[in-house]
């Protein structure tokens, strides 16, 4: 069995998204994801053609430690997909620092830690089990046309949500004015959970 968490990549900056936005963040982005989303904006993190030859391991009191020293507010453990790993180490590591730590997940699978803040973007190709629905703090959908909205609304229970649903444009559709109008005739027409991201 190895030892250490397949760190990517980890760095202090702030959380550019949801209801944390502008927090001083430490972001911790660890290795694999089987989603594999064709717009991945962290491919480096599974795809063959972008992951590095050998990946640095990482035990959970060095990276809790590294943390620490930068001072953030929160901690964001990211991907990939996190929850393929088990955080528990990690996360009480964290607690133990009095760092908050946040989730950001698709939610498919179990989530293995004790977190402060579970934001959930599902995806269609691995959709989110019963404990994310529960669990989740703040949804991230990606809006991949202008009839994303509407379909994840008849997948999921987002009208009744006590959480946050924020409307994010998939990154290569930022400038598509069909997805544009749609995050703002929804939010426009439904309010609160929904907000634009």
């Amino acid at each position: 069995m190895q030892e250490g968490y397949p760190v990517y990549e980890r760095f202090h900056s702030w959380q550019g998204e949801g209801i944390h936005l502008g927090k001083s963040a430490f972001f911790i982005r660890l290795h694999g994801c089987p989603v594999k989303c064709p717009w991945c904006d962290s491919a480096g993190t599974w795809h063959p053609e972008h992951k590095p030859d050998q990946v640095l391991r990482i035990e959970a009191d060095d990276l809790a430690d590294e943390a620490f020293l930068a001072c953030p507010e929160i901690v964001v453990i990211t991907g990939g997909e996190p929850a393929i790993h088990d955080l528990l180490g990690l996360t009480y590591q964290l607690r133990s620092r009095n760092l908050p730590a946040h989730l950001e997940t698709c939610g498919a699978y179990p989530i293995m830690g004790e977190l402060d803040w579970i934001t959930v973007s599902p995806k269609w190709s691995a959709p989110p089990i019963e404990e994310s629905l529960e669990r989740a703090d703040e949804w991230k959908i990606i809006v991949e046309d202008e009839f994303s909205i509407e379909k994840w609304c008849q997948a999921l229970p987002l009208k009744q949500s006590d959480a946050p649903v924020w409307l994010h444009p998939e990154w290569s559709q930022t400038r598509n004015p069909k997805v544009l109008a749609s995050i703002n005739q929804w939010v426009k027409e439904n309010g609160p959970p929904f907000r634009a991201g």
